[in-house]
């Protein structure tokens, strides 16, 4: 359920070769050859010589493809540009693959979703100040050095249109050894902007970021716990519902891959009356799924179940919602509570809810429908299902975070 971007990966053997051929990719998209070494920006089947200043492409792949965006090789934020469409859909439901054939499980994968270049609607960036000023950018492939990154091809355009007001909030926010998060969520009402920092919020600040915020066209403003500025909610909409999350609440990544997984997540419950929502944030499925069932939402996080429950109460016609505030890895809902649903939807964090997956595997819940953010936690819950008389579905892999090896799913589980 998180939108964080996978660890950073392994760095490349920099001791220089003659020509040798590139055998694999990893699930890191770095190449691998016989011998085990890694390389960057390589496909497999090339043959490559090798220096301290990267591989040199002797014999292409037919898959190889010019990089769309100018700031790939320094860039850390992709990692398959190099790559044809065709040619990372296939890796990344390879990784899914894996992952459940680690498991022992052989799954279907019905269809890869891939959203869209220019289509991040949420980006962390990193702000760093300079002798001249500010820098706002990407990290750099596994390093803290920050890269600019204007013409991005990975976030909307009205997000990379902020970099300049972002340079100026970074000179007030970061120091020269630190640097400063700056998370930007495009809304209907404009970007929505969060800021870490160590750095106190003085009495000067507060006068300062405002008129920034005004300026740039911000919807909101908030550094560190405080909202600074709100000059307009930061909207967002859950289908029908309007539903303002609060700061740092979690979003999909992408408008194109939210509407992937709720598809399929509608497509699984089929018509069932009454659904429990598990990890349910501020209400990406329990409020689209409203329209035609009662829904109980749990979630750990109370001011993101307030924001849901707003965005029910705003929208007449939907049916019954519930929410409930309740640490699911701790405190998991019990095969007998679950007893009153006909589905549950689960959508955990990466590290995957093996303690609420217990709970649903001794429950007589008919349908589950599961969204992962990470194929190893998936694979490992899924066994846990399958071994209590579950059978799987086939799989929708979605693709939000396009040419990263981030990779998404979702799918549905029934009793036999």
């Amino acid at each position: 359920m998180t939108d964080n971007l996978p660890p950073k990966t392994p760095q490349p053997d920099p001791a220089p070769r003659g020509e040798v051929t590139i055998e694999t990719v990893t699930h890191h998209g770095m190449g691998r050859l016989a011998d085990g070494t890694l390389v960057p920006r390589v496909l497999p089947g090339e043959v490559v010589t090798l220096s301290g200043e990267g591989a040199k492409i002797v014999t292409p792949s037919p898959e190889r493809v010019s990089p769309p965006c100018r700031h790939f090789k320094a860039c850390g934020g992709c990692a398959m540009q190099h790559a044809s469409d065709g040619f990372v859909a296939d890796w990344k439901a390879g990784i899914v693959r894996a992952a459940l054939r680690a498991q022992g499980i052989e799954g279907e994968i019905a269809r890869v979703l891939t959203s869209p270049p220019d289509s991040r609607r949420r980006a962390r960036l990193a702000g760093r100040r300079t002798k001249k000023g500010a820098l706002v950018g990407f990290h750099a492939r596994a390093s803290d050095t920050v890269v600019e990154v204007p013409g991005c091809r990975l976030i909307l355009p009205a997000l990379t249109a902020l970099i300049p007001a972002l340079e100026r909030i970074a000179v007030l926010a970061a120091s020269r050894k630190g640097e400063a998060g700056l998370t930007v969520t495009d809304s209907t009402a404009g970007p929505d902007l969060h800021i870490d920092t160590d750095k106190p919020l003085t009495e000067e600040l507060r006068i300062t970021l405002p008129e920034i915020a005004r300026e740039a066209g911000l919807s909101r403003l908030v550094w560190g716990d405080e909202i600074v500025a709100e000059l307009e909610p930061p909207v967002q909409q859950m289908g029908r519902a309007r539903v303002v999350p609060p700061p740092g609440a979690f979003l999909q990544a992408t408008a194109h891959g939210e509407a992937a997984l709720r598809d399929t997540v509608r497509e699984a419950v089929g018509d069932a009356a009454r659904i429990v929502d598990l990890f349910a944030g501020c209400g990406t499925f329990t409020l689209p799924l409203a329209e035609t069932a009662e829904v109980h939402a749990v979630e750990g996080e109370a001011a993101m179940l307030a924001a849901l429950d707003r965005g029910w109460r705003g929208v007449p016609g939907l049916k019954r919602v519930t929410t409930e505030a309740r640490d699911l890895f701790r405190r998991p809902l019990l095969a007998d509570e679950l007893g009153r649903f006909d589905a549950a939807v689960i959508d955990p964090p990466r590290a995957g809810a093996q303690a609420q997956i217990a709970e649903l595997a001794a429950s007589q819940i008919g349908v589950i429908a599961m969204v992962s953010c990470n194929p190893a936690s998936f694979a490992r819950d899924a066994k846990t299902l399958l071994n209590q008389g579950y059978e799987m579905g086939p799989i929708t892999v979605v693709d939000q975070f396009r040419w990263s090896p981030h990779v998404e799913l979702a799918t549905r589980f029934t009793r036999s």
